[in-house]
Order: structure tokens, then C-alpha cells, then sequence
């Protein structure tokens, strides 16, 4: 690997960090990096969830004073993120990826318009899911979760944005908390999905390393920093970013 290989992996790796912790879409920028450097679909994909989980670490560190969940509510969203990633990783290494990416722009392109409208739809729940869910909602929140786990583990791009787009339908209105949350439950996914794809020898170490490093600077300086502008800025930038992913997992999809 040589020394612009590796600075420009540490540029990405921030760039994704960064996205990540007040997003999501990381992967939007890591992943294709690591294969415009050469390195094959499935072990960039697993290269890219070793050094982005890093930043989610970083991330979740910066906003640990905005998590205020209930156990009930936390323990069920926290135990759906860690099955639904053990098996997503696992289907990654045995299934192509061909076919989940034909269904991948359909499924951010959803999560953005979610997001748009999510507090429309929240209604008179403006207090959200974090203190006062309902057995129901909250039954719903940890199935969906699960389903969104499974997806990081396997691809991950834009898991983020649905995780907001969850939370926002749910009735959480401060996209800070939003962020916290979302970054607790992305290290999870992410941690155990790196576990199985160490395991299975999926990743290549020199490019995750650098990357990683890029993505701890990115994702603490990102989720820092982010929380000092105003929310509204925070939202529309969201729905850019899904904008942005969603035009591009059409044209790599079916172009």
C-alpha cells in the first residue's frame, strides 16, 4: 500500500466517520474508496464495517450525555441490534450481494422520505419512545431494529439514515438524542459484525487500519462539533445525505 493509497483511506475514513455520527451514510463514502483501491466487494465491505464501527465508538463517546432511554425501552432495541447483526454478517459471508443491492436504493430512498415526514407522522407523540412507549410501539420499534440489524450486519450503507428514519415515526423529536441512540445501537451492529468477519478472515488488515484510524478522528470531531448547530441544519442535512445515497444505489444498481 502506498503512502497516497493511505492517506487517501484515512480521508475517506474520516469523511465516513464524520457522516456517520450525525447522519449515517458512512459507508457511502468508505466503501466505494476501498474498491477504487482494489480491494474485492466482500472483504471491503467487511474492511469498511471494522474501521467505521471505530468512528461509531468515537461518535457514541461524543454524545454520551444526550442518551436519556429507558431500560425498557434501550435493553429490547439493544438485544435486537446484536442478533440482527450476528446474522446479517453471517448471511454476507454466505450469500452474493448482487440481489440485496437491486433492493438497497428502494430502502434508503424509503428511509429519506421517512425521515422527511417521520415527526408528521409521530403526531401528538411528541415525547417519543424514550421514556413512554407504549407495549405496542415499542414491540414494533425492536422488530423493525431487528430487520435494520440484519441489513448493517450484511451491507450497512445507509443504516444510519433508516435507524433516524425509525426513531423519527416513533415520535423522537430532538436529533440529537436521535443521534446518541442510533450511534449506541450502529456500535453494536457493527460489533458483532466485525467479530464474525475477523473470524472468518474476511478483512484486509492494512486498509482497515488506516481507514480505521480516519474514521475515529472523523466520528468524535463529527458528532463534537455537530451538536453545536442547530437542529433544523442537522435535519436537512439528513435528507440531503439520503438524497445523495439513494441516487447513488439507483445508479449503481441499475445502471
Amino acid at each position: 500500500m502506498t503512502v497516497s493509497i493511505a492517506i487517501f483511506l484515512f480521508v475517506a475514513g474520516a469523511l465516513g466517520g464524520a457522516l456517520n455520527s450525525v447522519a449515517g451514510g458512512g459507508s457511502f463514502v468508505a466503501f466505494p474508496a476501498l474498491l477504487f483501491v482494489g480491494v474485492p466487494p466482500i472483504p471491503a465491505n467487511a474492511s469498511n464495517t471494522v474501521a467505521l464501527w471505530t468512528g461509531a465508538a468515537a461518535s457514541g463517546g461524543a454524545y454520551r450525555n444526550r442518551l436519556d432511554m429507558a431500560r425498557r425501552v434501550f435493553v429490547p432495541l439493544l438485544a435486537a441490534s446484536f442478533v440482527g447483526g450476528i446474522l446479517g454478517a453471517y448471511l454476507l459471508l454466505k450469500t452474493p450481494a448482487h440481489t440485496f443491492l437491486q433492493v438497497l436504493p428502494w430502502l434508503t430512498l424509503g428511509a429519506t422520505l421517512l425521515f422527511a415526514f417521520g415527526k408528521k407522522l409521530a403526531g401528538k407523540r411528541a415525547s417519543g419512545i424514550a421514556h413512554d412507549a407504549g407495549t405496542t410501539a415499542l414491540a414494533g420499534a425492536t422488530a423493525f431494529q431487528f430487520g435494520v440489524a440484519i441489513y448493517g450486519g450484511y451491507f450497512g450503507g445507509g443504516m444510519g439514515i433508516v435507524m433516524l428514519a425509525m426513531l423519527a415515526t416513533l415520535g423522537m423529536t430532538d436529533i440529537h438524542a436521535m443521534n446518541a441512540l442510533k450511534s449506541v445501537m450502529g456500535f453494536v451492529i457493527n460489533g458483532v459484525a466485525v467479530v464474525t468477519f475477523v473470524v472468518a478472515k474476511a478483512v484486509y488488515w492494512p486498509q482497515a487500519i488506516v481507514m480505521t484510524l480516519g474514521a475515529i478522528v472523523g466520528g468524535y470531531y463529527g458528532a463534537h462539533y455537530a451538536q453545536r448547530v442547530p437542529q433544523i441544519w442537522i435535519r436537512r442535512f439528513v435528507i440531503l445525505v439520503g438524497v445523495g445515497m439513494t441516487a447513488y444505489f439507483f445508479w449503481k444498481a441499475y445502471s
